[in-house]
């Protein structure tokens, strides 16, 4: 740790703690600082910082350490296509399939959405037979993103009645999520898309071995031609069977959590139609230009990194919720779970060195009012602080009684005050089972719709803020080795090689799978 870093956070920690009561009693003008819009074509949205603990000193402070951790300069290096994954030696590319990027990256990223593009357009026209359905196979980011973008917008896709494409995504190596998605699905009428950067991930490729068998036991004569893959390894793709047509690329400095901009976003575009994917896109791009070219408290992304750095950091909150009022958005906490625990559940230094401090917390969530009626009980009365996230829309996602969204939206702004407030609901105020302590903070983004460009804002926000505490942790966000181990062992096992302890060996014995 420099000597820089070292007295930002000194400065961080040594700051007045204050209540947010008393934040906002001494400074008239607190959501103007800590509350403010963004938007972008046709929509915005308002992201509302003020109900947390940061304040003028804090924010302060919180500057310097970015400075100290040279925020700017890995920003500039991260957007403009530098090495920024240093431990696999490659650049994190994401942002070029948005626009902004290194020339040739930005580039190569529109031809291939371009190519993705024809591909769907083609699909559309019938040009490849009759499609309905189509069986996305894929896990971790060549699903989840998928996954989220079909159930936000496929209900309002094709005038309301629909998607375009029935889209099932399948991700889980259990048989029973493919046997969920065949029982869907007229085979006669089915595509399959096979998601996989390097086209080797042993659950992709043993679900799209069975989906290949599924078409052919249903009397589908060609199986492979009824098959896209989405991959950063073409060749491979084409030597399991895959016509080179029907194999959309992306760029291997596209890493898997950041991928649904690119040819992983293929199912989204089949789904819902290419213009709401590249309305996604719009909609991320204006969120990176924002995050390039504003400064310190001003930027958005940076902003909330310095609120998850002071909590975790400084308040010990081990998990961050985040509730969705707006069932549109009911994937979004599974998302946003392996993009920053991923991404930032690292314990060494990009430099290799033990972290000094913790790392990214545990991100937890679900859908409002139903959290409410279930774990909302630990957020106001519990012993253990967790900030909070809503995230809500203006506008409704349904089109009955006005009533419906009126009070989910009142109970999403009454959860955030009750939180702060605190209080005693007993009638003559001395109740302790009735009394809440307060002082509970919590962010909101308010949406104006939950559109294909909110979508993509929502997205690209929360990847910003995951690279900005990055940087102020000192940390590479960009690989994941703490998925390999488990494998690696997976693969011991299957290959009867590996020394296990007596638990894990007398559990294979019961289970069948001892050597």
């Amino acid at each position: 740790m420099s000597d820089a870093v070292r007295d930002a956070w000194q400065a961080i920690e040594a700051s007045p703690r204050r209540t947010l009561a008393q934040l906002f009693a001494a400074d008239a003008d607190r959501v103007g600082k800590l509350s403010a819009r963004l938007d972008w074509d046709d929509g915005g949205a308002i992201f509302d910082w003020s109900k947390t603990h940061l304040d003028d000193d804090l924010l302060a402070a919180f500057e310097e350490l970015a400075a100290a951790r040279d925020f700017a300069g890995r920003r500039s290096a991260l957007l403009s296509g530098e090495t920024v994954n240093t431990t696999e030696g490659r650049a994190a590319e994401h942002t070029a399939q948005r626009g902004i990027g290194a020339r040739d990256s930005v580039e190569e990223a529109a031809q291939l959405h371009h190519r993705m593009h024809l591909l769907v357009d083609a699909i559309h026209r019938g040009a490849l037979g009759e499609v309905r359905h189509l069986i996305h196979i894929g896990i971790g980011g060549s699903a989840l993103g998928p996954k989220l973008a079909i159930d936000a917008l496929a209900r309002d896709s094709d005038g309301g009645d629909g998607a375009l494409v029935d889209v099932h995504v399948v991700s889980n190596i259990d048989g029973l999520a493919l046997e969920q998605a065949f029982a869907a699905c007229d085979p006669a009428t089915t595509m399959i898309a096979v998601a996989s950067k390097t086209f080797t991930t042993i659950e992709t490729m043993t679900n799209a071995a069975s989906a290949i068998e599924w078409l052919r036991q249903a009397g589908v004569n060609d199986p492979y031609g009824r098959v896209v893959a989405l991959t950063a390894a073409p060749d491979k793709a084409v030597e399991w069977g895959i016509d080179e047509t029907r194999v959309l690329p992306f760029s291997e400095s596209v890493g898997g959590r950041y991928s649904l901009w690119s040819s992983i976003g293929f199912p989204i575009a089949l789904g819902v139609g290419w213009e709401a994917f590249d309305t996604m896109l719009a909609g991320a791009h204006a969120v990176d230009v924002h995050f390039r070219d504003t400064d310190g408290r001003a930027n958005l992304p940076l902003r909330a990194a310095f609120a998850d750095q002071f909590y975790t950091r400084v308040r010990g909150c081990q998990t961050r919720a985040v509730f969705a009022y707006d069932e549109r958005l009911a994937l979004l906490p599974f998302y946003l779970q392996q993009l920053e625990m991923e991404s930032n559940g690292k314990r060494v230094t990009a430099n290799g060195d033990p972290v000094d401090g913790p790392t990214a917390p545990i991100t937890w969530g679900g859908v409002g009012t139903d959290g409410q009626h279930a774990v909302f009980q630990l957020l106001h009365q519990g012993t253990i602080e967790v900030p909070v996230d809503f995230i809500a829309s203006v506008a409704p996602g349904d089109v009955l009684d006005p009533a419906h969204h009126q009070i989910l939206l009142t109970n999403c702004f009454a959860q955030g005050a009750a939180l702060m407030a605190g209080g005693n609901m007993a009638a003559d105020g001395k109740d302790p089972a009735r009394a809440f302590p307060g002082d509970r903070p919590s962010a909101t983004i308010l949406l104006d719709d939950v559109d294909a460009a909110a979508l993509g804002a929502l997205i690209a926000f929360h990847e910003h803020r995951t690279f900005a505490n990055a940087v102020l942790m000192g940390i590479n966000p960009f690989d994941q080795f703490g998925v390999e181990l488990g494998k690696k062992m997976a693969r011991d096992i299957e290959t009867g090689g590996g020394d296990f302890d007596p638990s894990t060996e007398a559990l294979l014995e019961a289970a069948g799978l001892s050597a």
